[in-house]
């Protein structure tokens, strides 16, 4: 699997770029905005992009989205359908935060813990991982061991759960019980910021490092 990182929204989201290097064929996780510019880093890499993956529906993360389907012409897959609230919202949460017009959409497949994703010749798991939104997902692809975590893990953090049904001890739960199975080589993508490993987050992150929950 091939990734590039472009951040995108006053907010700075890593919009990330992915594709299958046999067939080219590629996703979208997270257009929250500025789609130019991941049109265009999709041109210069060759790459056709064949769907639109959603980790959930805070307007950095989504804003995009439905704009982003249509030109493309493409299916949208995620985020849980817990989500649909903050999907509802959209067009609200764009005027609070100053984001260009956001639209509702409806995911042409709702997605859930154990599901799989595909992308080109690529399969990826999809972690159900509620806390800092219902019906957060995360996706990791198994070979690369590479995870897109959007907004459940940071490097030397965790996400906010001080959102509408946002929950802490369900977002702790996520990490530990969906994520940390995986294996500490996994590198995972972040919805802002650098990425880490889950080795490294067991060993140093204060809120869910192993000594942090003995």
């Amino acid at each position: 699997m091939q990734v590039l990182i472009t951040p995108v929204t006053p907010f700075q989201q890593n919009c990330a770029l992915l594709w299958c290097p046999e067939s080219m064929l590629g996703a979208v996780v997270d257009p929250g905005g500025d789609t130019d510019k991941v049109l265009e880093a999709a041109r210069k890499a060759g790459v056709t992009i064949e769907k639109i993956l959603v980790t959930h529906a805070h307007i950095d993360h989504a804003g995009a989205t439905a704009r982003l389907a249509r030109e493309l012409a493409v299916p949208i897959e995620g985020p849980h359908q817990d989500d649909q609230f903050w999907i509802d919202l959209l067009p609200e949460q764009g005027q609070r935060y100053g984001f260009p017009p956001a639209e509702v959409f409806t995911p042409d497949r709702w997605l859930t813990q154990g599901d799989t994703v595909t992308v080109g010749k690529l399969s990826l798991t999809v972690a159900h991982c509620p806390g800092h939104t219902p019906g957060h997902v995360v996706f990791l692809e198994p070979r690369s061991q590479i995870a897109f975590v959007g907004d459940v893990l940071f490097q030397g953090s965790i996400g906010r759960t001080d959102f509408p049904r946002g929950d802490h001890a369900t977002l702790i739960r996520s990490i530990t019980e969906r994520l940390w199975p995986w294996g500490n080589e996994v590198t995972f993508v972040p919805g802002h910021g650098p990425a880490s490993t889950f080795g490294r987050e067991r060993q140093t992150n204060p809120f869910v490092g192993d000594h942090a929950l003995r």
